[in-house]
């Protein structure tokens, strides 16, 4: 039902590969004003702008303004999305997020609470129990409390922005192309996973880490076939980026905020790094969703065919 809802919008992929471009345009101009304060700075202190990297965009620039002008990309890149939806599809967000008539909210802060839960316990539990000597207390109560106001505004934009994108909209487009639901599942991982090639942590960590990230996005289209919409796959993923950046940071990841704890052990990737979450840990929330949520019939969710429905089946689909 969820991918099936594209055949009653204008559902060609051309559309879907115009409207991603759209999307990209937008999220470049959206980092223009932090190109803006990286140049400024770099000339009021008499420096080279050919040597600027992301690096010395951090030195250049507070990281609470450093996190605010990065996610207005997301915020200017999620109008691009609203744009590209509305005008080359002629269809509703709501459509491209869920098969219900609306967002279940419920469902999306079961999930946030559900892993922020979690993901905060662990990281405590390193912290006090398993590896106290890989952080440093970090907190500052006046720029905590300008971080946690601009995170909590805008990482959810940022997270759901991706949901939108990956598991909805290319889903779907992708699900038209090929009529079926295990190569849009498979394209959009690929395709969320190695868009994280740029980040430091592959700098710092290796291609090997791509792993991760393209496994979550296998765990997080999973999620979105398996219950018929994103709202689980939202609440997650604004809980994991959410939390890890009010609870702990390093010098070396993307994001770089005055969190509670700040994490200072030399990076290095262990084979159980990447194992623990995608082969343990996701499988597990999988499970558990399963068994709250009553998912049935995985082999046709996830690897069945999509056909269109029957003309009468839209105003069901659309109520």
């Amino acid at each position: 039902m969820f991918i099936a809802q594209a055949f009653k919008a204008q559902h060609d992929f051309w559309r879907y590969l115009v409207g991603s471009l759209i999307v990209f345009i937008a999220a470049v101009i959206g980092q223009l004003p932090l190109l803006g304060a990286v140049v400024y700075k770099t000339i009021e202190q008499g420096g080279n702008l050919e040597n600027v990297s992301e690096a010395t965009m951090y030195a250049l620039l507070d990281s609470n303004l450093f996190l605010f002008l990065m996610l207005i990309s997301f915020v200017m890149a999620f109008v691009g999305l609203w744009i590209a939806v509305r005008t080359l599809h002629n269809q509703k967000m709501v459509s491209i997020a869920t098969s219900r008539p609306k967002l279940d909210w419920k469902r999306i802060m079961f999930a946030f609470v559900f892993w922020g839960i979690i993901s905060s316990s662990l990281v405590l539990v390193d912290y006090f129990y398993l590896s106290p000597e890989n952080y440093e207390f970090n907190f500052e109560p006046q720029r905590f409390l300008i971080l946690a106001i601009i995170a909590i505004a805008l990482i959810p934009i940022q997270t759901s922005l991706e949901e939108y994108l990956f598991r909805g909209y290319l889903m779907q487009g992708f699900g038209m192309l090929a009529k079926n639901r295990w190569f849009p599942l498979l394209m959009t991982s690929l395709i969320f996973g190695l868009l994280h090639i740029a980040n430091p942590e592959i700098e710092k960590l290796g291609y090997s880490l791509l792993v991760y990230y393209i496994g979550t996005g296998l765990f997080l289209g999973i999620m979105t076939l398996m219950d018929e919409g994103t709202e689980l796959a939202l609440g997650f993923h604004a809980a994991n980026n959410l939390f890890t950046a009010l609870l702990v940071t390093s010098d070396w990841t993307a994001f770089q905020t005055h969190s509670i704890l700040k994490d200072t052990a030399e990076p290095s990737l262990e084979f159980i790094d990447m194992v623990l979450p995608v082969f343990i840990i996701f499988p597990i929330i999988l499970f558990v969703f399963a068994k709250v949520y009553k998912w049935k019939n995985w082999k046709e969710k996830l690897f069945g065919d999509i056909h269109e429905p029957p003309t009468e089946d839209y105003k069901i689909i659309g109520e």
